[in-house]
């Protein structure tokens, strides 16, 4: 393998938050944590299946028809690769979301919490300088 046919190998099976957040509904997003940290915060649109569950709810919540983007915490977690080795196991067309909901929450983007929708400020190490507000000295 080269390097242009791995980094399209990666393309077909990655994306990132800024992706996922810009493009429209054309996939099924799935978080695939745990129940506590599923209502500690998630993204809006995104359904719960956690990754265990998988064998026994995937076919009752995802439409094989339709791409499945699945996330978890962050980086440092291989939840979401294990789901994603899962579903696509299963037959389903499927990408990791790198950054997980941690980079979500980091760049700027909304979570549902127990107290309703949060939108947190950008995180200026992982977001474009000109999407942190400026703030007043």
């Amino acid at each position: 393998m080269n390097a242009q046919e791995f980094f399209a190998a990666k393309l077909a099976f990655q994306t990132d938050v800024s992706d996922v957040h810009a493009t429209e509904s054309t996939f099924t997003l799935v978080d695939t944590r745990d129940l506590a940290s599923w209502r500690q915060a998630h993204i809006p649109q995104a359904i719960h299946l956690p990754r265990r569950m998988i064998p026994m709810r995937a076919a009752k919540l995802l439409d094989k028809a339709t791409p499945v983007v699945v996330h978890c915490w962050g980086p440092g977690c291989d939840g979401a690769t294990k789901a994603a080795h899962e579903l696509a196991r299963l037959g389903y067309d499927v990408k990791e979301m790198i950054g997980g909901i941690e980079y979500w929450i980091r760049e700027g983007f909304p979570v549902l919490t127990e107290d309703g929708l949060v939108t947190r400020q950008a995180d200026p190490l992982t977001a474009p300088l000109a999407a942190v507000p400026a703030r007043s000295v």
